[in-house]
């Protein structure tokens, strides 16, 4: 299942020559990342309350093909590659209609309270397969 987010580029986004300055297509898969686990039922707040875990970024592998531009509508596309029970790799792309500008590969696991590893909640884990 792919999950879109829509999402504007604004002036802010941009650097001086008017284009996505490249650390923003970070912000961009984040924010689509965040939107697809609320959009699953999971509650981020109620996971670090309940089983004192938070997700963290472990890797991201990304490649820009082309530039975005100040007002441009784009759309981020996120798919579950695989779960474990150590880790969730997505794969997450942003288009400008039919262009893909950027791809990335995202590797995320848990961490406890205390900041070392933990196992993905097993209730996670079935709700992305």
């Amino acid at each position: 299942m792919t999950h879109r987010f829509p999402i504007r580029v604004y002036y802010e986004d941009t650097d001086m020559a008017g284009i996505v300055y490249y650390a923003n297509y970070l912000k961009f898969i984040e924010r689509a990342r965040s939107d697809w686990v609320r959009e699953l039922g999971i509650d981020q707040n109620q996971m670090r309350a309940r089983d004192g875990v938070v997700f963290a970024v472990r890797r991201v592998e990304a490649d820009y093909h082309q530039p975005a531009r100040f007002d441009d509508v784009l759309e981020v596309r996120t798919v579950a590659q695989s779960v474990t029970g150590a880790r969730l790799v997505m794969a997450q792309e942003v288009w400008r209609g039919g262009d893909m500008l950027f791809s990335a590969v995202v590797t995320i696991v848990c961490l406890s309270e205390t900041g070392h590893p933990a196992r993905l909640p097993a209730n996670i884990r079935r709700i992305v397969h």
